[in-house]
């Protein structure tokens, strides 16, 4: 379970990072804004699938046993740090809103998408606190290594983005 949890966050800062590549237009450098923006989906996509594994994995974790119910219902964890597991989980859904968005947003139309995308950053930031507070690996070296990293980064691209990029994102297609 613990592994399947920095997969899952891995895989989602990748997609994140990448989908900030593409409004700052990095992405046009290397290697060109079609494949970036196709692996950002796919990202988001494997991502919420190795969320999805890493919530349902924690039903066969002997000390925790949670049930289905409690997998899926945001803080009703009472066993095990309610409020940080509850946090995951509406991270959780919110990832699952923005991922699913890429297949209904011609029917969205470009800005309610646009609005929807924006909840990446709470997605990011829910997944971020759930792992340093819930996780029982936050204290190793590389685990606390990784935080840093990807929290940096987001920070580094997002303000990027606002203030030397301008807030016109570009086109990916």
């Amino acid at each position: 379970s613990r592994a399947s949890a920095i997969v899952a966050f891995v895989i989602m800062w990748l997609s994140i990072v990448l989908g900030l590549s593409l409004t700052n237009r990095t992405a046009r450098i290397w290697p060109g804004g079609p494949v970036v923006f196709d692996l950002h989906q796919h990202a988001s996509l494997l991502g919420l699938a190795a969320a999805l594994f890493h919530g349902l994995i924690l039903m066969g974790d002997r000390y925790i046993a949670y049930s289905l119910s409690t997998v899926l219902t945001p803080f009703a964890s009472v066993d095990y740090r309610p409020f940080w597991v509850g946090l995951g989980q509406i991270g959780f859904y919110l990832l699952a809103l923005v991922g699913l968005s890429f297949y209904i947003r011609r029917w969205m139309g470009t800005r309610l998408w646009r609005i929807v995308h924006y909840l990446s950053f709470g997605v990011f930031i829910l997944a971020l606190a759930h792992g340093i507070m819930s996780g029982s690996d936050t204290s190793a070296p590389a685990v606390a290594l990784l935080y840093w990293i990807a929290g940096g980064s987001v920070v580094f691209l997002t303000l990027h983005r606002v203030l030397v990029t301008g807030r016109a994102p570009a086109r990916a297609r």
